[in-house]
């Protein structure tokens, strides 16, 4: 795959400076032609692929008024995209007061896979994110600021606001007495089991809060979720014991963000309320939190292509030390030739910084590119602010450079070219491969593969139940992490070669032949 002219050092043996290493290992790079190609292919690679998915996505959504491009995902306070979908019966509340009521029941419905094809098979139950309690909302515009308490289906009492924020609660289930207080701009949710004793769950301040606001008692579910969607899901509580301190109007019922059905008329799974005595049941479908599936593409879905990019990159690095092994140019060398481990360290270094700069070229061209493509077609697309789109470019470069050392290593540690690439593919390209399928995720926290978590431009929050697949934006270790897995076996790999160079010693001169004394 390339040719070139070993290097030979002017200094004694072990005193060979380490830029003149890494400048002799940077021109056998550039000068053998395989090599460059091979990254070059690389790029073409990732970014084809990634132009290909971008090019050929056509987002449409079907309402009353017929089939077209889908909407812009709805942007929650601090720019995330979320869902704000719920039954709401309310009254406002001017300056400060409270709320307290007990839940006393949740029920509700969901539909699964049909037993019979084309029966709907809906059966009771709630989802475990389903759910009931109090709410303080600045207004009944979708996306504004607002502070819950609730109890959920199966993750106990919560606490959250504007969307992303989640805090845990007890982990009770059933009854449970629930009360959300109002001072200025700070909101304090509590939970009681007898309604007498209570316990705080959380404070929240939420800044620029009118001095009127929405109180009241809400109920909402996301869907069932199977077969990488989320079918129809409502929730049913019934609260009862309700007080209220600082408003005392009349109950408004709002079902906030219902949809129209075909006919352009009907109510698309609707929520309600219905009055029993001291009683309300609360019925409600939707969900009030992130939009992880349904905020629209993501930017990470321009690099799915990188992992197939990454073979030429493995291949190189693994060639890039089997070439010169292959013929005695490592572990064998005479005193003028620098110390195999150096050499090591600084083929690792060289390739590491090429593999850097392919994958920047391949991220850097691929995701601002396809997202441009992408609003170009007008499909939606999930919010990306500068610092994650510059993470993302960055980080897969950053990957790239980790699996490259990586698979000099493997290299360097079984000294078998074709073992060694069949290694770094299995660590690294396999796993991922297997996580778009939604086959065997975790993977991605074990393996060297979980660095393509950094590409990740959705978080995962933890409130919110989505398909572990790579296509519905699972990764599960943060960004971050899942590249510290990464480069930590790549360091280990390299470790490991270079201290068993190291206690390599490298052979003397061999003897002059003894020959005929001159005359």
């Amino acid at each position: 795959m390339s040719s070139f002219t070993p290097y030979r050092s002017s200094q004694r043996a072990g005193r060979d400076r380490f830029p003149q290493l890494l400048r002799a290992e940077w021109t056998k790079f550039r000068s053998a032609r395989g090599w460059v190609l091979a990254m070059a292919a690389s790029v073409l690679v990732t970014v084809s692929l990634g132009l290909l998915i971008a090019g050929g996505a056509r987002s449409t959504c079907v309402t009353w008024k017929g089939e077209g491009p889908c909407p812009a995902p709805l942007v929650g306070p601090d720019g995330t995209a979320v869902k704000d979908k719920y039954y709401f019966v309310h009254q406002p509340l001017k300056g400060n007061g409270s709320i307290t009521a007990r839940v006393s029941d949740m029920t509700g419905q969901m539909r699964l896979p049909d037993a019979v094809p084309g029966v709907r098979n809906v059966k009771e139950g709630v989802v475990p994110w389903a759910k009931a309690g109090l709410l303080v909302r600045q207004s009944l515009t979708q996306g504004t600021p607002y502070t819950a308490v609730m109890i959920t289906g199966s993750h106990g009492v919560r606490m959250q606001h504007n969307f992303t924020h989640d805090v845990a609660g007890g982990p009770v289930q059933g009854p449970r007495w629930l009360r959300l207080t109002r001072s200025g701009d700070t909101l304090t949710g509590y939970e009681s089991g007898d309604g007498k004793t209570w316990t705080e769950v959380s404070t929240v301040k939420l800044t620029g809060l009118p001095e009127t606001v929405e109180i009241g008692l809400f109920a909402t579910s996301p869907g069932a979720l199977w077969e990488m969607a989320a079918a129809f899901a409502q929730a049913t509580a019934t609260f009862d014991q309700i007080k209220l301190q600082g408003a005392n109007g009349s109950w408004r019922r709002d079902d906030v963000g219902v949809s129209l059905g075909p006919d352009g008329k009907t109510l698309h799974h609707p929520g309600g309320v219905v009055e029993s005595g001291d009683k309300l049941l609360v019925t409600g479908v939707g969900d009030i939190g992130p939009a992880t599936v349904e905020g629209g593409l993501r930017a990470d879905l321009m690099l799915i292509g990188g992992a197939v990019g990454l073979i030429p990159v493995l291949v190189v690095a693994v060639t890039f030390f089997t070439t010169e092994h292959r013929r005695g140019l490592i572990g064998t060398s005479p005193p003028a030739e620098p110390h195999p481990a150096r050499l090591l360290a600084a083929k690792a270094a060289v390739v590491g910084a090429v593999a850097f700069v392919a994958g920047l070229v391949a991220s850097g061209v691929v995701v601002p590119v396809g997202l441009a493509m992408l609003r170009a077609n007008q499909n939606p697309i999930q919010p990306i602010t500068l610092g994650t789109e510059l993470r993302v470019i960055v980080g897969y470069a950053a990957l790239t450079a980790a699996a490259a050392v990586l698979a000099l290593g493997l290299a360097a540690l079984v000294k078998r070219g074709i073992v060694a690439i069949g290694l770094a593919i299995a660590l690294v390209v396999v796993p991922y491969l297997l996580a778009i399928a939604g086959l065997a995720p975790w993977l991605l926290m074990i393996t060297p593969a979980a660095g393509f978590a950094i590409t990740q431009s959705v978080p995962t929050f933890a409130h919110v139940d989505v398909d572990q697949s790579l296509l519905g934006g699972y990764y599960p270790l943060p960004p971050w992490a899942g590249l510290t897995v990464t480069c930590g076996y790549a360091a280990l790999a390299l470790g490991v070669a270079i201290a068993a160079y190291r206690r390599k010693v490298p052979l003397t001169a061999p003897a002059a032949r003894p020959g005929r004394p001159k005359r």
